[in-house]
């Protein structure tokens, strides 16, 4: 009894520390972000917010390509979530249904294309881009975070999909359904949780994704790529507010989807 209270102390503590390393430095980000541009200049800076201003916020948000990048990311974020799940969740459903040679040999090739460095798919895209007349448009960024993305959607949804009930969609099929609506109204619904991780997982690949997205475009960047252009010229006040915008989405859409994902996850348990 005292050993089992001695672990779940020690659980508890873990999660404790993994939440304080994952929160402290966001609430820094946001304090800086939200502080006068004298107070981030004191030694030492205070702890607590003492002169919230959002003077910084509103120059960051009125900085060329500030606006641009960001619709140009939420563009690219969305997009990407989109195809991923229009190509990955019946690639996942083939996965996790039907038996055939290679299977478990594709799933490890999905796993090795992501052992690439995303400056070797960029520079071949580049230049593919550049000839199809897409180079420096969001479609190139959003098929570039696809192709990043469609490996973890499989495998994902795949495992959500050996986890439904096949009698459920067979039973379905003798009651009248064709395949696809059987799969409509009785898979797809208790495999939402998965596919709402893979959407998750998609959009915050998309969004934080830099490398990839300098290199394909020039004037039509997303928020990371243009933050990270204007970094090494830019005050110390900008540089906490662009960390603020780009986290600020992202957080907004995981608690979002999580939210959805906490809800929907009994459905896939039983």
């Amino acid at each position: 009894m005292r050993r089992r209270r001695w672990q779940r102390a020690a659980v508890q503590a873990a999660c404790v520390a993994i939440t304080l390393f994952m929160g402290v430095p966001l609430y820094l980000i946001a304090l800086a972000a939200l502080s006068s541009r004298a107070s981030l200049n004191r030694f030492p800076l205070p702890l607590l917010p003492t002169e919230p201003s959002t003077e910084t916020m509103s120059t960051f948000l009125r900085s060329t390509g500030v606006t641009g990048g960001f619709l140009n990311s939420l563009t690219v974020g969305l997009g990407t979530v989109v195809l991923a799940l229009l190509v990955g969740v019946p690639a996942g459903y083939a996965v996790a249904r039907y038996a055939f040679r290679g299977r478990d040999t594709y799933q490890l090739f999905l796993l090795l294309t992501r052992a690439l460095p995303i400056v070797v798919l960029s520079v071949p895209l580049a230049r593919i881009f550049l000839d199809a007349g897409l180079y420096d448009t969001t479609y190139a960024v959003m098929l570039l975070h696809t192709a990043l993305a469609l490996p973890t959607t499989v495998l994902i949804t795949a495992a959500i999909f050996v986890g439904v009930s096949h009698e459920q969609e067979e039973a379905a099929m003798i009651f009248g359904a064709s395949p696809v609506q059987a799969f409509l109204r009785v898979v797809a619904p208790q495999a939402l949780p998965g596919i709402a991780a893979a959407a998750m997982f998609a959009f915050m690949l998309s969004w934080n994704e830099v490398l990839g997205a300098t290199v394909l475009t020039l004037n039509q960047r997303t928020l990371p790529a243009q933050v990270l252009t204007t970094l090494a010229d830019s005050p110390l006040a900008y540089r906490f507010a662009g960390g603020l915008a780009l986290v600020l989405p992202a957080l907004v859409f995981i608690a979002v989807m999580r939210r959805y994902l906490l809800n929907m996850w009994g459905t896939t348990l039983r």
